[in-house]
């Protein structure tokens, strides 16, 4: 062995290897196709800057973005039973559990918080795909009754997110009783004359649209997001026809009644804070501080 072998090799390779790069940086549009670094992403609330596609976002970040300085204070929901049914298919109930509690940070499908929104007093449940695919429980369902409660407590609305597959199979029964439980709660704030406000967001299937997701006095959707019960090949294949373009898309449903409006996710909060205000009577909201005045000196005397 040489001087070149011992130092040159080693100083050549040392300049010209590949540096690692960390996997998450960049997130690939699945609309697209579009790289996108992850910074400008998340201060783009995950919307694709090239072709505008929604991607999924936390609660948390969503939050962050609907509340006033993405202050907020969550609301305390009741523990559900655990593995009611001691239910196993390919993993026991319990065990999917904590994998989706480690790999999202939460302790089920559903958030729910209370805080300002441009000023105005709401409480705010927002479900999470990414927990086992949003599905709805039995925890998902006290979420839905703690939010409702408390905003009748605090007389302030309710503004839900939803974006679920529908029914968690793992609880079977106890899961579709969630259904009438939750159009209880929903009942509630109308009975108390409080707004109840749908963001329905992609997708949105099964039980969870045929429960509270379509209860709102006001449905709003996210551009192109998937709404319905049974999927579209399940539709085709049941009635034998082609389904037009667009079916189940927030713009077709927009077309044919079933929404009020289709906002995009960066319109959000202002769409939002208009419609509360309105709902609940209050003056318009101020979009922005003017500037504390300035003292003017007197003049000096002669």
């Amino acid at each position: 062995m040489n001087w070149i072998s011992n130092y040159v090799r080693p100083k050549i390779n040392s300049l010209f290897s590949r540096r690692e790069v960390p996997e998450n940086l960049w997130t690939k549009c699945p609309e697209c196709g579009t790289m996108l670094f992850h910074r400008e992403l998340a201060a783009n609330l995950n919307v694709c800057s090239n072709c505008d596609h929604h991607m999924a976002i936390t609660p948390r970040d969503r939050f962050g973005a609907l509340f006033d300085g993405g202050i907020f204070t969550e609301v305390k929901v009741p523990d559900a039973v655990q593995d009611p049914l001691h239910f196993r298919d390919q993993k026991k109930y319990p065990d999917r559990i904590k994998a989706a509690q480690k790999a999202s940070g939460e302790k089920d499908a559903m958030l729910v918080a209370e805080g300002d929104m441009a000023r105005t007093p709401i409480v705010a449940a927002a479900q999470d795909f990414s927990f086992m695919a949003g599905s709805m429980g039995m925890n998902v369902g006290n979420a839905i009754i703690a939010g409702a409660q408390r905003a009748v407590e605090l007389r302030r609305p309710l503004i839900l997110f939803s974006a679920s597959g529908g029914a968690r199979m793992q609880e079977g029964m106890l899961s579709l009783m969630q259904m009438p439980r939750t159009t209880v709660a929903v009942q509630m704030l109308k009975e108390a004359g409080l707004p109840y406000i749908v963001v329905l967001t992609h997708p949105t299937t099964g039980g969870v649209t045929a429960s509270y997701a379509m209860l709102g006095d006001v449905q709003i959707a996210e551009p192109n997001a998937q709404i319905g019960f049974a999927g579209a090949r399940v539709i085709e294949q049941t009635i034998r026809e082609k389904l037009p373009e667009g079916f189940q898309r927030a713009e077709y449903l927009l077309d044919h009644g079933m929404l009020d409006r289709v906002v995009h996710r960066k319109a959000m909060k202002d769409e939002l804070s208009t419609l509360v205000r309105l709902l609940m009577a209050l003056p318009p909201g101020i979009k922005g501080d003017l500037p504390a005045p300035t003292e003017v000196p007197e003049p000096a005397k002669a």
